[in-house]
């Protein structure tokens, strides 16, 4: 019988990393219930296919934006909705902390995070 994965908990962030489940990672990233990847931490359709691949396993995207939160653009909201993905923008810390959260409820939940200084 194959060993359940460990949760993706975010332990730390900042100086341009992430402590996530006891492995550091440098820049950003998107956080998956199952699996971490790196991203460029653009806010886009482009920037955000693999969690547009992942539509079936996910309800809500957190986006980190950083130090401050910004909006997500109109047209990567529409297409994040298209697939049945909220999405929900906040600074980096938050959207850690949130993720955390919903990963213990065991929500359908991805984060793509920007790495802050």
């Amino acid at each position: 019988m194959a060993e359940p994965l460990p949760p993706q908990i975010i332990q730390g962030y900042g100086d341009g990393l992430f402590r996530i489940a006891g492995i550091e990672h440098r820049g950003s990233v998107i956080v998956f219930t199952d699996r971490i990847v790196p991203w460029t931490g653009e806010v886009s359709e482009a920037g955000l296919t693999a969690v547009l691949a992942a539509e079936a396993a996910l309800d809500l995207l957190l986006v980190g934006c950083g130090a401050a939160m910004r909006p997500v653009p109109g047209d990567l909201r529409a297409a994040l909705r298209k697939v049945g993905i909220a999405v929900e923008p906040m600074d980096t810390g938050a959207a850690c902390r949130t993720f955390n959260v919903l990963l213990a409820e065991e929500r359908r939940v991805a984060a793509a995070l920007i790495a802050v200084g």
